[in-house]
């Protein structure tokens, strides 16, 4: 049997929504397939084609040893020592902004050395 897609169409505009929506549904039962818009997967590959290019370096935590962090975001920052000390009390705390991956990666490494601990977002 072969379909006429043309009549086929036509049956399709006539039809209410409620008529529609049933079609659909015993569509999806009888041929074991969704018709939802993949969106999720959609938005995972829009995602990652924007590839990340500026990064904030965040201190997380003094941990023990806090002069030698407070040290560290002087060095990094250019900042007094009352201001290095506000970030590093303060922290969950933003130390630099808009870098890129390589400075950022260094910055943390520098503060991870002297005993914080930091995340780069």
């Amino acid at each position: 049997m072969a379909l006429d897609k043309d009549q086929f169409i036509e049956d399709l505009k006539g039809a209410s929504i409620s008529d529609l929506n049933d079609l659909v549904k015993a569509i999806e039962d009888e041929f074991g397939v969704s018709a939802a818009a993949p969106v999720a997967a959609a938005g995972a590959a829009g995602g990652a084609a924007e590839a990340k290019t500026s990064f904030n370096v965040e201190l997380t935590g003094a941990g023990s040893a806090k002069i030698k962090v407070i040290k560290a975001v002087r060095e990094i920052t250019g900042a007094g020592l009352k201001d290095a000390k506000d970030m590093v009390d303060n922290a969950p705390t933003v130390i630099k902004e808009d870098l890129s991956e390589d400075e950022a990666n260094d910055m943390k490494d520098k503060l991870e050395e002297a005993g914080a601990t930091v995340e780069v977002k």
